[in-house]
């Protein structure tokens, strides 16, 4: 019997603390979780809003299979030529306007051990979201009529502010996709689980980048603009720089998943002090 596919995805990647993190932790877990295909999502990594061409690179070069990209996708708005080269695994979110640039989904083929594709997708929520997208729910189902394969290896990003949202993607998706892996909140929750038909689910992957301040950004900056209402420029904060994201165990025969844990690396979590 063929052993499981294992895919690990790595959350948003959050500034130069980020990046350094999934360059110095991502080829050891490759290794040590023996994963056979490695997704990231890079939308937060120009300085905690967007992405550039080079640091797509540098994910890619760390071990990234495949980059996807949330509602930052085109905060630099040079990344765009690298987002329409077919040769680069770089995804745009699926249920934007057919006339936003990049491709709509990726297509990591099979490699070594591992006998299947993966097609990766992104989409975007629309329950107290920012950017304006189409209905999720349809994309995704879209998507699935058009895939090439018969019985495709399949996992969506829900990147979504609501975990509801999320949750009920996941179920509309059941049975479907091997995964539904929420992101864009960059809190890593504790809701893994497999669902009835065999999609495995988790609200939100958390994030890769310092965890010390708010969701990544300096916390001064955030309680600042939350206590007065001025503007403020966030920056991206810079200690307790870990790694989160999940592993996905799936099975080569049917393309559903069979496990989903979480993951973490970097520096320890402070949970108590010494007095």
């Amino acid at each position: 019997m063929p052993r499981p596919i294992r895919i690990l995805f790595l959350g948003d990647v959050v500034g130069a603390p980020g990046r350094s993190a999934v360059q110095r932790h991502l080829p050891e877990l490759k290794v040590s979780l023996s994963a056979d295909a490695v997704i990231v999502n890079g939308e937060n990594i120009r300085n905690g809003s967007g992405i550039t061409a080079d640091l797509y690179r540098s994910l890619r070069e760390a071990g990234a299979d495949a980059v996807t990209l949330g509602d930052h996708v085109y905060k630099d708005a040079r990344i765009t030529q690298t987002l329409e080269d077919p040769a680069e695994p770089i995804l745009r979110p699926l249920n934007l306007s057919e006339k936003a640039p990049g491709k709509r989904f990726v297509r990591i083929p099979a490699a070594g051990e591992r006998t299947r594709d993966i097609f990766v997708a992104t989409v975007l929520g629309r329950i107290m979201f920012p950017m304006p997208a189409d209905d999720p729910f349809a994309a995704c189902d879209g998507l699935l009529r058009n895939l090439p394969d018969r019985r495709p290896l399949v996992v969506i990003e829900a990147h979504m502010e609501a975990t509801s949202e999320k949750a009920a993607l996941a179920h509309h998706l059941d049975g479907r996709v091997a995964a539904v892996v929420g992101s864009h909140t960059h809190v890593q929750t504790a809701d893994e689980r497999l669902l009835p038909g065999g999609t495995a689910f988790i609200s939100d992957m958390g994030m890769c980048g310092p965890h010390d301040g708010v969701i990544g950004r300096d916390a001064s900056r955030v309680v600042h603009h939350m206590t007065t209402a001025m503007p403020v420029q966030y920056e991206v904060s810079g200690a307790d720089n870990r790694v989160h994201g999940v592993l996905l165990e799936v099975s080569p025969d049917t393309g559903l998943a069979m496990s989903i844990e979480r993951v973490e690396a970097g520096e320890p979590r402070r949970t108590r002090l010494t007095r």
